[in-house]
C-alpha cells in the first residue's frame, strides 16, 4: 500500500497550475495592504488639515513700555509773616492730611471769633431747615432779644438792632448774623431754635461730632468767648459746609442787605468781589486777631476750581485783606495740569507668529488736575490676543498720581488677522507646540 503523500507533493502532482494560484494571492493581500494604508494616510491628512483649519492661533508677542516716573516740584505760597492758616480745594484732595492744599502756623487749636458762626448757622438750620423756595419760619424778637442786644453793645461786640415785636424771617435773621457777625442774633438765633444756649451747645457738640470736627469746640454762640476754638484744618472744612449750603452760600456773598426794621446791613469781608472772592466769614477778638475764612471760584487750566482758606491772627483787617489778595494767586498758580496720556502715546507693540505687527497706543490724550508738588509712575499690561481689529482695545495703562490710581484704555493702530489656511497647515509647530 502506498503511503499517504505529503500536502506538498500532492500539490506538487498538479504541477505548475497549482504553483500559480499562489502568486495571486499575494498580490492581492498587498494591494489591500496598501489600500488600507493609503486610506489612513488621507484619513490622517485630512484630520490634520482639519485641526489646522480650526486650530486657536498664537497669541501675538507683546512688547511693552518700561515704567515711567515723573515728579514736579511744589509752588512756594505766599503766606503772611504772622499767624496760622490752610487752604483746600473742593473736591481736589489735597498733599497735606485732612486733605488741605497747604497749610502753615500752628496745628493746634485757636480761638475762632466769630468764625464760630458758621457752625451756629448750620447747627440752627439742622434744627429749622429753610425749604427751597421759602424763607423759613417767622421769627418775633422778645425783650430778652432786646437783652441780648444791650449785653452785645456793653461788650462792645460787632451787632445788629433788634426791637421787641420784630418780626424777621429765619433767612433775614441768618442773612443780620452772617453780614455784620451780630453776636446777638447769634445769641438770638440758637435760642430760638433750640430753646436755651445751653441746649444749643449740646447740639452743637453733637453735630460737630457727627461731622467728625473733632478738635472744634464751642463755648457760645457768637465765637467772643476765648474757650470757642479750632484748628485751621477743621475751619477750612467747615467752610466747605457752608458753601455747600444753598441757604448759607448766597447770604455770605451778599455786600450788604436792607433788612426791614434792622436796616442796611454791611458784610464785614471786605474782599467780596476781588479776586473772586465771594465768602465767607470774619472774626474778630484779643485773643484770635483779625481772621477771614475765605472761599473763591479760580479757573485753573480751564477747569472750575472752588478754593476755601483760612488766615488767623493778624493786627487789622486791612492787613488781613491785603495779604490774603497776595496769598490768593500764589495758590491759584500751584495748579497744574498733569497729562496721563497724550493721544496715540506709544506704549508697545504686538506681533504675531506670521509677523504682522501692530503698535499700542492710547486714543486720546487725558490729563488730571493736581496742586503743588506731584510724582507719577506708569505701567502697561497688554492682555493675549491672536486677532485684532484696528482701534480695539488690548491692554491697560495705570497712570498713579500722587497715590491715585487711573486706568487708561490701550487700543491698537492696525489689525492682525488670520493668516489663513495655508499657513495653518504649514506651521503644525506654531499650532500645536
Amino acid at each position: 500500500m502506498t503511503s499517504p503523500t505529503r500536502p506538498e507533493d500532492a500539490l506538487d502532482l498538479f504541477g505548475e497550475p497549482a504553483a500559480r494560484e499562489r502568486r495571486p494571492r499575494r498580490r492581492r493581500g498587498s494591494v489591500i495592504a496598501g489600500a488600507v494604508a493609503a486610506t489612513v494616510l488621507i484619513g490622517a491628512g485630512g484630520a490634520y488639515a482639519t485641526n489646522a483649519a480650526t486650530a486657536e492661533l498664537p497669541a501675538a508677542s507683546a512688547v511693552t513700555l518700561e515704567p515711567v516716573s515723573r515728579t514736579f516740584a511744589a509752588p512756594a505760597l505766599a503766606w503772611p509773616a504772622y499767624g496760622s492758616g490752610a487752604v483746600a480745594a473742593v473736591g481736589l484732595d489735597g498733599t497735606e492730611e485732612d486733605g488741605l492744599l497747604a497749610r502753615y502756623g500752628s496745628t493746634d487749636t485757636l480761638p475762632t471769633g466769630s468764625i464760630a458762626k458758621v457752625v451756629t448757622a448750620l447747627v440752627v438750620l439742622a434744627a429749622k431747615p429753610i425749604a427751597v423756595g421759602t424763607d423759613g419760619e417767622t421769627i418775633t424778637f422778645t425783650g430778652a432779644d432786646v437783652q441780648y442786644y444791650a449785653e452785645t453793645l456793653a461788650e462792645s461786640g460787632s451787632n445788629a438792632p433788634v426791637t421787641a415785636g420784630l418780626q424777621l424771617s429765619e433767612r433775614q435773621a441768618l442773612t443780620a448774623m452772617m453780614l455784620p457777625s451780630a453776636n446777638n442774633y447769634a445769641k438770638s438765633l440758637a435760642i430760638w431754635a433750640y430753646g436755651s444756649e445751653e441746649a444749643f451747645l449740646a447740639a452743637a457738640r453733637s453735630w460737630l461730632d457727627g461731622q467728625g470736627f473733632a478738635r472744634t469746640s464751642l463755648a457760645d454762640a457768637s465765637g467772643l468767648s476765648p474757650a470757642t476754638v479750632s484748628t485751621t484744618a477743621e475751619m477750612v472744612r467747615l467752610g466747605e459746609l457752608l458753601i455747600a449750603d444753598p441757604v448759607l452760600a448766597p447770604i455770605v456773598a451778599m455786600p450788604t442787605a436792607d433788612i426791614p426794621g434792622v436796616g442796611e446791613l454791611a458784610n464785614t469781608n471786605s474782599l467780596l468781589g476781588r479776586s473772586g472772592v465771594d465768602g465767607i466769614k470774619t472774626g474778630t477778638t484779643d485773643e484770635a486777631g483779625s481772621c477771614l475764612l475765605f472761599s473763591l471760584d479760580a479757573s485753573v487750566e480751564g477747569q472750575p476750581v472752588t478754593l476755601v482758606g483760612v488766615v488767623v491772627g493778624a493786627r487789622t483787617h486791612p492787613q488781613l485783606a491785603d495779604d490774603v489778595l497776595t496769598l490768593i494767586p500764589s495758590i491759584e498758580a500751584g495748579f497744574r495740569s498733569v497729562p496721563l496720556t497724550t493721544e496715540g502715546q506709544d506704549y508697545g507693540s504686538l506681533t504675531s507668529a506670521w509677523g504682522e505687527k501692530v503698535a499700542a497706543e492710547t486714543a486720546q490724550a487725558q490729563s488730571v488736575l493736581v496742586w503743588g508738588a506731584a510724582s507719577t509712575s506708569t505701567s502697561v499690561v497688554l492682555d493675549p490676543v491672536e486677532t485684532v481689529a484696528d482701534g480695539e482695545r488690548v491692554g491697560t495703562a495705570t497712570v498713579v498720581v500722587n497715590g491715585t490710581s487711573y486706568e487708561l484704555p490701550v487700543v491698537v493702530d492696525g489689525t492682525i488677522e488670520d493668516p489663513g489656511f495655508g499657513w495653518r497647515l504649514a506651521h503644525p509647530a506654531e499650532l500645536f507646540g
